[in-house]
């Protein structure tokens, strides 16, 4: 009898140690998405969350994060942008975290509504000066004046979320209802005559 216990609880220690190290490990530092060419930690995926939820927030209508558009993001970025244009991504994103961080003092995900807001409008201020400044087609300058890459990485989050959001299944079937051959015969639509 002592010999079935000392079994029983010999194999619950074994099992113990088993699934200690799993319960033990720092998940923060791993990414919910798996992606083949990025490598993104859990606090760069939290702040592109944000970014698309800062972008499209939640109203009456679902935001972002309630459409999973932050998944697309990466997804679309991960697998139609080269290689160079996932180092601008990279590289942009350190940039953009770094600026949250220079000048709230906490990151992104850390700051109110209010706070992400207001500096994503100026960000948008920057793109909008930085194209405003591109030179014009012909200039000797043209090839020398390139985006900055905190510039290029919001232009790329917010040009896939709003694509991502246009081509969800809630836009395409509440808000624009999508017909897949447009127009349906109407026999008895008035003709004006011409002659």
């Amino acid at each position: 009898m002592n010999r079935r216990i000392a079994i029983r609880n010999m194999a619950l220690i074994l099992g113990s140690a088993a699934i200690l190290p799993s319960c033990l490990s720092n998940d923060k530092a791993k990414s919910a998405i798996q992606l083949k060419h990025l490598k993104i930690d859990a606090d760069q995926e939290a702040l592109v969350t944000d970014l698309t939820d800062t972008i499209l927030p939640k109203t009456s209508k679902p935001g972002a994060k309630e459409l999973g558009i932050n998944l697309f993001v990466f997804k679309m970025i991960d697998d139609c942008y080269n290689k160079e244009q996932h180092e601008t991504f990279m590289a942009g994103l350190k940039e953009f975290s770094d600026a949250v961080d220079k000048k709230h003092s906490k990151s992104f995900s850390q700051l109110t509504p209010q706070e992400r807001t207001a500096f994503v409008l100026d960000v948008e201020k920057q793109v909008k000066a930085e194209n405003d400044n591109k030179p014009k087609e012909g200039d000797a300058a043209k090839d020398k004046a390139e985006p900055s890459k905190l510039n290029s990485f919001y232009g790329m989050v917010k040009g896939q979320t709003v694509f991502g959001y246009t081509t969800s299944k809630y836009f395409m079937t509440e808000q624009v209802v999508y017909e897949l051959i447009p127009g349906r015969y109407n026999a008895h639509f008035p003709v004006k005559k011409t002659a």
